[in-house]
């Protein structure tokens, strides 16, 4: 079958391959047809080192597809199955799982060391323990999770990772009160997520920080009452704000210095959500009086912040019902063999998302 690869951490172009075989179907798993494949900016980190993940691997995790077969063992899914794929999938015994945080489950990421695919040179790994730019894909059971049948699989592709995260940071980890103050530094597709979010909660002005004028005007489009460039958000804290800061300003980079700005936009006693996934390496620091004296929350929100398949659930909801726009910001399409141009017009801000066709 084809699938995109890796071969190593570091380089920026992927191979497109038709030598990939999914393994490890068995007990427990199910195989999927990969219909729509979305591109999120952790893919590429992942393929840079800010993310670990071992290689050679088949990115992607913003899946959607088709049950082909389920393992002994599996219930509530058969062949035929419309399903997006959750790349970070509740075990429900481990302790996150029984206090109700199944989104810090760490089951999904064990799954990240094991490989799921293999050539004729050796095994190969899916990023965050799918890859699904590819055809085929072997996970478990907990990854696949039923779709109706109203909702396009590229639809249920992006919901199955930027959808859910931006939103749910708006509403489940920093819970965006009506009236408030609101900007978003970083406007990709997990940034317009968070921006419908907040919209959705009854935020009174949503400002949108990115240095690149096309998604500044998408984010208008979306839902931002106003778009500026990183060097003219210090202007609109004192216009909107009269100097105090915002209520809540959410960081979607995953950079200790947009972090920073984040924090210095913020009011004292207002929220700091932190959204982008960066580097290990890459410290965010404050220094102890503030954090006292200023008494921010700074709170970091995993994959949106709470139970995914209730996210899920809210995402298609509030689709149908017209209060999220989720098809306009699929700007651009492209079969696999156009995953590189894809990954550069993610990498220039050229696009929000990308859906690849398989």
């Amino acid at each position: 079958m084809r699938a995109a690869v890796l071969h190593e951490i570091g380089q920026d172009k992927l191979e497109v391959l038709d030598d990939v075989e999914a393994v490890g179907f068995g007990p427990g798993k199910v195989k999927l047809r990969i219909r729509a494949t979305g591109l999120c900016h952790s893919d590429v980190s992942a393929m840079s080192g800010v993310l670990p993940q071992p290689a050679p691997f088949i990115p992607g995790h913003e899946g959607a597809g088709e049950v082909l077969d389920v393992g002994d063992g599996v219930t509530g899914l058969s062949a035929g199955d419309r399903v997006l794929v959750c790349w970070l999938p509740a075990c429900g015994a481990c302790p996150s799982c029984k206090r109700g945080q199944t989104q810090l489950c760490l089951a999904g990421f064990m799954n990240a060391g094991t490989p799921n695919f293999k050539r004729p040179g050796g095994d190969v790994f899916g990023f965050a323990g799918t890859g699904t730019f590819t055809e085929e894909v072997v996970v478990g059971a907990g990854c696949a999770v039923p779709i109706p049948d109203d909702v396009p699989f590229e639809i249920a592709a992006l919901i199955g990772c930027g959808v859910t995260t931006g939103l749910g940071a708006a509403i489940n980890t920093a819970q965006v009160e009506a009236g408030s103050s609101v900007a978003v530094i970083g406007c990709g597709g997990v940034g317009i997520s968070t921006i419908q979010g907040a919209r959705v909660q009854g935020a009174a002005q949503i400002v949108a920080v990115d240095p690149v004028a096309s998604r500044r005007e998408a984010a208008l489009r979306f839902g931002a009452t106003e778009a500026v460039s990183p060097d003219e958000l210090t202007d609109a804290k004192q216009r909107i704000t009269a100097g105090e800061g915002f209520d809540y300003v959410f960081e979607v980079v995953g950079k200790s210095a947009t972090a920073r700005t984040a924090y210095e936009n913020t009011r004292r006693g207002g929220t700091l959500c932190i959204v982008g996934a960066g580097a290990m390496d890459d410290n965010f620091q404050v220094n102890m009086f503030e954090l006292f004296f200023d008494e921010k929350r700074i709170l970091p929100s995993m994959y949106g912040g709470g139970d995914v398949l209730r996210s899920y659930e809210r995402a298609i909801a509030l689709w149908r019902a017209g209060r999220i726009d989720l098809e306009s910001m699929i700007t651009h399409r492209v079969r696999l063999d156009g995953i590189n141009d894809a990954l550069d017009q993610m990498r220039t801000g050229e696009s929000l998302r990308t859906c690849v066709e398989l």
